[in-house]
C-alpha cells in the first residue's frame, strides 16, 4: 500500500523525472498550438471597396481608416485576366456596403493582412471558390482549404471552369505580372 504524501506539495515518489520532463512537453506544446489562435485579430467592419476578387477594404468604425484585406485561403483572377472583372464583381455583391465579421490570420509580403471574412456566418473566401470565382489556395501537395468547393465549381463548370482552360492566378502573374488594379 502506497503511503499518502506528508504534505499537499511533496512530489509523489512515483513521478519520475521522465513523467515530469513529458508533462512539460505536454504543457509547451499545448501553449503553442493556442498561440495562432489567440494572436488572430476578429472586429466587425463594413466593407467599402472591393479592388478584385480576393482584395477588399473595410472600416471598422466611421472614424476608423479604411484597411486593406487580401481573403485568406484563395486565389481569385487577376483584373486583367480573364474572369477577373467577373470575381470582382462577384465578391461586391456578396460584400459591399455590408457588416461582416473579420479575422486577420496573417500579413502578406506587401504587408496587406490575410482574413478570413464572413457575412451572416458564410465565409466569403469559400463562397467565391465554390461559386467558381477563385482558385482554392494550393500549398505543395496539398488541395488547399476550399479543394471540396472547388472540385464541385470544377464539376459543375460554374464561373471560371465554364472556360475552356482556365489559367492559375499564379501562372497568369508569372507570365504577366501584376494588374494595376483599377475601381
Amino acid at each position: 500500500m502506497r503511503k499518502a504524501p506528508s504534505s499537499p506539495n511533496a512530489m509523489d515518489r512515483s513521478t519520475t523525472l521522465p513523467d515530469i520532463f513529458f508533462r512539460a512537453l505536454l504543457a509547451a506544446l499545448a501553449l503553442l498550438c493556442a498561440a495562432p489562435a489567440a494572436s488572430a485579430e476578429r472586429f466587425v467592419a463594413i466593407v467599402t471597396h472591393v479592388t478584385d476578387g480576393d482584395t477588399l477594404w473595410v472600416r471598422r468604425h466611421a472614424q476608423a481608416a479604411p484597411i486593406q484585406l487580401r481573403l485568406d485561403g484563395m486565389d481569385a483572377p487577376e483584373i486583367c485576366q480573364a474572369h477577373g472583372p467577373a470575381a470582382r464583381a462577384a465578391l461586391a455583391g456578396l460584400v459591399l456596403h455590408r457588416t461582416v465579421v473579420v479575422t486577420i490570420r496573417a500579413r502578406d509580403r506587401f504587408e496587406r493582412s490575410i482574413a478570413r471574412v464572413r457575412l451572416s456566418g458564410d465565409d466569403a473566401g469559400r463562397w467565391m471558390v465554390r461559386h467558381g470565382h477563385a482558385w482554392s489556395h494550393r500549398f505543395r501537395r496539398s488541395g488547399g482549404p476550399y479543394a471540396a468547393e472547388e472540385a464541385l465549381a470544377r464539376g459543375g463548370r460554374q464561373g471560371l471552369w465554364a472556360q475552356p482552360a482556365p489559367l492559375d492566378p499564379r501562372l497568369f502573374r508569372k507570365s504577366h505580372g501584376a494588374c494595376a488594379h483599377s475601381g
